[in-house]
């Protein structure tokens, strides 16, 4: 299954001068966040396939006007063609006006979610907004990670856990793909396109397992 993963920029090569040849073998678009709800619009149409989402720290617009027909999976697990996905929206907090958890919140909002797990524990990838603690992030309020998404990868090992908010030119270390405990977590900044079955390419890895 091919995904297109999403994230904080929208790119000239999906929107201003997008191309079927291009993007047409795509099965499934996963958002996380921070893109204005008419980019995911034109995507989910042109390209055909479902589009789940979450919502960015500045998607504030969402709540007058969401994206035409995408789905919002923040706090939800959906199963698609066989794949459980996984969703969480949201920053740490920063400011007054923006979609913000503090990581007791955000512990709260996963605890929601758990009677789901105990049933199937499958989760085959996670799409949040914020990047997990020390993976990808930075130490700033705003970009700081949230340790609970760790604990979601320790103990549940998905296959892919995809997030946005931290852009590849904020930091020196600029790495798309870092795999821990088996899982690749993949910064989704602009867009990154990669074949499920396959995996990503390279990246770092941590605590063992090929990237």
């Amino acid at each position: 299954m091919k995904i297109l993963a999403l994230a904080d920029r929208e790119e000239a090569l999906l929107y201003e001068h997008y191309s079927e040849k291009r993007f047409g073998g795509v099965d499934l678009i996963l958002s996380c966040g921070d893109l204005a709800p008419e980019y995911l619009s034109f995507l989910t149409t042109m390209i055909n396939v479902p589009l789940f989402y979450v919502r960015g720290n500045h998607d504030l617009i969402y709540n007058v006007k969401k994206p035409e027909g995408c789905i919002n999976i923040d706090g939800r697990i959906v199963t698609y063609k066989g794949l459980r996905i996984m969703g969480f929206e949201g920053s740490k907090p920063y400011t007054n006006e923006a979609v913000q958890y503090t990581e007791w919140d955000m512990r709260l909002k996963v605890l929601k979610v758990l009677p789901r797990l105990m049933i199937n524990r499958k989760v085959d990838i996670i799409v949040t907004h914020a990047p997990p603690l020390e993976i990808h992030d930075m130490s700033d309020v705003c970009h700081r990670g949230f340790q609970v998404f760790r604990w979601l990868i320790k103990s549940y090992k998905p296959r892919y856990f995809l997030h946005g908010h931290v852009h590849l030119n904020y930091t020196s270390d600029r790495s798309r793909v870092t795999t821990i405990d088996g899982t690749h977590v993949i910064n989704c900044d602009g867009f990154y396109l990669f074949d499920y079955e396959k995996g990503p390419g390279n990246g770092r890895t941590l605590n063992g397992g090929p990237s």
